[in-house]
């Protein structure tokens, strides 16, 4: 069982018994579905009176055909003009509630889809705020559906559930009445069928709630399995990985086909049979009723139309009854992909905004800081670092000593366990998450890139001016080459920017973060897959920076750091050594030494085996 699956069955529990509870699922998702058209209380109005309007105008064609059959037809009497009244009062009642029952469904339809974007539009922007933390234990594809499939579940509720179940009431209370009206007796017996059904109702929901809750969760993951195997679809080809996830995929949605059957039994027993039956059953009552009256000499010809009456609006019952138990299962799904949406929104975001310090200089100040993703197993131990304002630092070690690790606390993307980061002697803490975006650049070591132009992809939504966009890919070395692209900032580089090689999107990525004029950039190995001509224009980028931006690099190639005003090196979450790199080398068996030579001793393999 995985990911989502994993939670449906404890949610398919709760959705069976916890709807008295104040905080149960079900109430919580209500009440998000129920916000989520708060601002369309007029036009949710205004559809229950066209609602309530067509549902009266409707209920008075039985009684006008009572008065027909009682007398006209019956007495075999009866006047063209009377008759050609009733004709016309059917027909124009009939197509006025036609009528108000288009507008109200296409207002209840602007409703929905309102609705759903708001609520999308509130979910997306909930997960950009999320810590990076949050997506360290979630799985792409199941937060896709969070913010696509499971928000459908608020057009889903107000067009079908909502619609259909208050139109039912509506027109159930309306034919009540009306039965009542013209004989209150047998209006009891068929009163039957509201209780008959609310036994229905709940015996279905406590049988298919879980059902439901797994298929949806189920569908989540394959979402996400069909989204991480597109992504190394690559990988998987070429480690013949193919088969095994073909077969994952086979058992989670052999597992989601037996969730839905377990489902479709529920509703193929509990929904239309079973009212059909007990409507069935109402009815045969109703006529025995009058056939007792009939033998006891006791049936009139009155009682002929009432009859009639009785039968045509026993159908009206009966319908809306089937109707409104066979909406409840789009209702337990509404609910439970609101439940799984309200989750995600009760994950705590980021600070709030807030008054702070700004970044001045850049200078940055580590104090015994530690770390640990879990608590049994510490990353960083004990690191003391001062980085003055406008100085060049790098980082070097060995995979897993760290290095990204540090970048991630000066990111504030976690807090440390230990110890503090101070940024020109204000705790990191204290500022405003917006000033600290805005005061510290990203280069990651895998460029993202959207599917958009060159000049998008710079910006990121910022607002900036074109020659702050020209001066920054300036700075970075890649105003050259974007103006030899067709369109210049314009070009649109396809998804991922497949247009480009790794070092121009390199070169792209920088540009964006100094686009931003931050007073602190962060390189994460941002040469570590481009080739030594584009190292050589990142260093120059670089050494251009020096005295006027901070800059902290995480270097796999010593290179690209060697000039740099200090070399700081980790080694299992310490700092072993630190110092210049002439500094460095003239240490005796120090791991920077030997790191550089082994570094020297595969570049001279390389080039003999270039020359071969």
């Amino acid at each position: 069982m995985t990911g989502d699956a994993a939670q449906a069955e404890a949610s398919g529990s709760d959705l069976r018994g916890g709807w008295g509870r104040a905080d149960s699922p079900q109430r919580r998702a209500m009440r998000l579905l129920a916000g989520a058209a708060a601002p369309e209380r007029g036009v949710m109005g205004g559809a229950l009176v066209g609602l309530a309007a067509a549902a009266l105008l409707e209920a008075f064609g039985p009684v006008l055909a009572k008065v027909f059959i009682d007398r006209h037809l019956l007495p075999r009497s009866g006047e063209l003009a009377t008759m050609a009244t009733l004709l016309v009062g059917v027909l124009l009642a009939g197509s006025i509630a036609s009528t108000l029952r288009f507008w109200q469904l296409t207002r209840m339809a602007g409703l929905a889809m309102r609705s759903v974007q708001r609520l999308r539009e509130r979910v997306f922007g909930h997960v950009l705020a999320l810590p990076m933390a949050f997506f360290d234990r979630s799985i792409t594809g199941q937060l896709v559906s969070r913010v696509t499939n499971d928000t459908e579940a608020v057009k889903a509720l107000y067009v079908q559930v909502l619609f259909v179940m208050l139109d039912s009431l509506i027109v159930l209370a309306g034919s009540l009445v009306a039965m009542a009206w013209l004989d209150w007796h047998l209006m009891g017996i068929v009163a039957l069928l509201v209780p008959a059904v609310f036994l229905i109702v709940w015996t279905y929901q406590r049988w298919s709630a879980p059902a439901v809750a797994r298929s949806r969760a189920l569908r989540s993951d394959l979402n996400a399995g069909l989204s991480e195997s597109i992504a190394g679809m690559a990988v998987l080809q070429a480690t013949n990985a193919a088969e095994a996830f073909s077969a994952r995929f086979a058992r989670t949605n052999d597992a989601y086909y037996r969730a839905r059957q377990a489902e479709l039994r529920a509703n193929a027993w509990l929904l239309r049979p079973a009212l059909d039956l007990v409507n069935l059953l109402l009815l045969a009552v109703v006529i025995w009723v009058f056939g007792l009256r009939e033998f006891g000499g006791g049936l009139s010809a009155v009682e002929v139309g009432v009859l009639y009456a009785f039968i045509n609006y026993m159908g009206r019952v009966g319908e809306p009854l089937i109707q409104f138990t066979m909406q409840f299962s789009m209702l337990q799904q509404s609910v439970i992909s609101a439940a799984r949406v309200a989750r995600l929104l009760d994950e705590p975001t980021g600070q709030p905004p807030q008054d702070g310090p700004h970044v001045a200089l850049g200078g940055v100040t580590m104090r015994q800081l530690a770390f640990a993703y879990h608590h049994d197993a510490p990353v960083l131990h004990g690191i003391d670092l001062q980085v003055p304002p406008g100085g060049f630092f790098g980082i070097v070690g060995h995979t897993g000593s760290g290095k990204s690790t540090l970048l991630a606390l000066l990111l504030r993307f976690y807090a440390p366990t230990a110890g503090q980061i101070l940024i020109d002697d204000a705790r990191l803490e204290t500022f405003d998450e917006r000033t600290l975006r805005r005061s510290v650049g990203l280069v990651p070591q895998e460029p993202f890139l959207v599917a958009d132009s060159v000049r998008e992809n710079i910006d990121m939504g910022r607002g900036l001016d074109d020659a702050t966009l020209q001066e920054a890919a300036r700075a970075a070395h890649a105003d050259d080459f974007i103006r030899t692209l067709e369109s210049g900032y314009d070009t649109r580089l396809g998804e991922g920017g497949a247009r480009l090689s790794v070092g121009q999107k390199q070169l792209i990525a920088i540009a964006r973060a100094l686009a931003g004029q931050p007073r602190i950039l962060l390189l994460d190995e941002a040469t570590a897959h481009v080739d030594s001509e584009t190292e050589q224009i990142v260093q120059v980028a670089l050494e251009s920076l020096r005295g006027r931006v901070t800059v902290i690099a995480i270097a796999h190639r010593l290179s690209t750091i060697r000039h740099a005003d200090r070399i700081v090196v980790m080694n299992h979450g310490r700092i072993d050594e630190q110092g210049d790199h002439a500094t460095l080398m003239r240490i005796d068996g120090g791991l920077y030494r030997r790191l550089y030579a082994l570094q020297q001793l595969e570049s001279r393999q390389a080039g003999d085996g270039a020359t071969r």
